[in-house]
């Protein structure tokens, strides 16, 4: 008898508002009559998404589902970043910004019919070798990621905001929006200087956002709608100026469909170095990243991620393999 194919369920009991253990149990054992055999284990505090997923691959675990929000994949993407065992997104979050990028099914109120959909688009999906970026801070620190690494003002909405209020949950993107705008007044001129292989740019910027996927915002604004998360290059958007009201008109613009106008720019790259004046927060995947100066690098072909058939079919230049079980 052919032994079940082994897969490991990690989520974030914290994820929403919800309890998640019954659906996370559904979800298993949806995966297991297909034939595969799914261990779950609850994170237990921050980073622990990470030591597992490390755990899962250090055993030859085929698959691991991270169920939660992008903090959680960001954690669980670290954890499997070079190995042979697949992440396959489960989005159960509040923003669940690669879950968009994905175009998956996103839960309403923790419906059990959202999260099952999603599993099974997954069980029907496909292997690819993604992209990945890779931050150093300023003290040296590193972390890979899925989506982007920004300095200056994304940064620095993260470091006022987070964690967010229980209120500011609920409203999802709307309430990360409000607390936003109330920091606004506060945040000061910044003087940087960014190299893009090689390449320097010094000016007032209010943003150096390194992107590696289409979405930006909670997934709320396509920025990059030409990208594929196996093309080996990050786009680097530079947004200039001095006052961070600016970004409003920047964001309109992008939300229309502009991408050329004065004052933003994209720029393609694999190395990218951002010093600012004052040293100022950075963000990698919409958690608190440390401080400038900051590193980026891409790491091609870093994650194999377990594609869900509702992804758009040229998110990837290469075809990718089927799961099977």
């Amino acid at each position: 008898m052919k032994k079940p194919a082994q897969a490991t369920l990690i989520y974030n009991p914290l994820a929403g508002p919800a309890n998640l253990a019954a659906p996370m149990a559904l979800v298993a054992d949806l995966w297991q009559a297909r034939g595969w055999h799914v261990t779950i284990q609850p994170t237990q505090a921050p980073g622990h998404a990470t030591e597992l997923a490390q755990q899962a691959a250090a055993a030859g675990c085929r698959v691991v589902i991270a169920a939660g929000g992008d903090g959680t994949l960001g954690e669980v993407a670290n954890g499997l970043a070079e190995t042979e065992t697949a992440m396959a997104p489960l989005p159960v979050g509040t923003a669940n910004s690669f879950a968009r990028e994905l175009n998956m099914p996103l839960p309403l109120f923790r419906g059990k019919h959202q999260l099952l959909q999603a599993a099974d688009l997954l069980l029907n999906g496909r292997i690819h070798q993604m992209d990945l970026g890779y931050t150093i801070n300023s003290e040296g620190n590193g972390r890979h990621w899925l989506l982007w690494s920004g300095a200056g003002a994304d940064g620095y909405l993260v470091e006022h905001i987070e964690p967010r209020p229980k209120w500011s949950k609920k409203l999802g993107r709307l309430g990360y929006m409000l607390q936003g705008i109330a920091l606004t007044i506060r945040y000061p001129a910044v003087q940087a200087s960014i190299e893009i292989d090689g390449h320097t740019y010094n000016d007032h910027y209010l943003l150096a956002l390194v992107s590696n996927c289409r979405l930006y915002a909670g997934g709320g604004l396509t920025i990059s709608p030409q990208a594929k998360l196996d093309d080996g290059l990050f786009e680097v958007w530079l947004f200039r100026g001095r006052q961070i009201l600016k970004l409003f008109q920047y964001g309109a613009l992008l939300k229309a469909g502009r991408r050329v106008f004065p004052g933003m720019e994209m720029v393609h790259g694999r190395s990218i170095t951002v010093n600012m004046t004052p040293t100022m927060p950075c963000q990698t995947d919409g958690e608190l990243g440390g401080y400038t100066p900051i590193t980026c690098t891409l790491k091609p072909g870093a994650l194999r991620l377990l594609v869900p058939a509702s992804a758009p079919q040229d998110l990837f230049q290469q075809p990718g393999t089927p799961l099977g079980a």
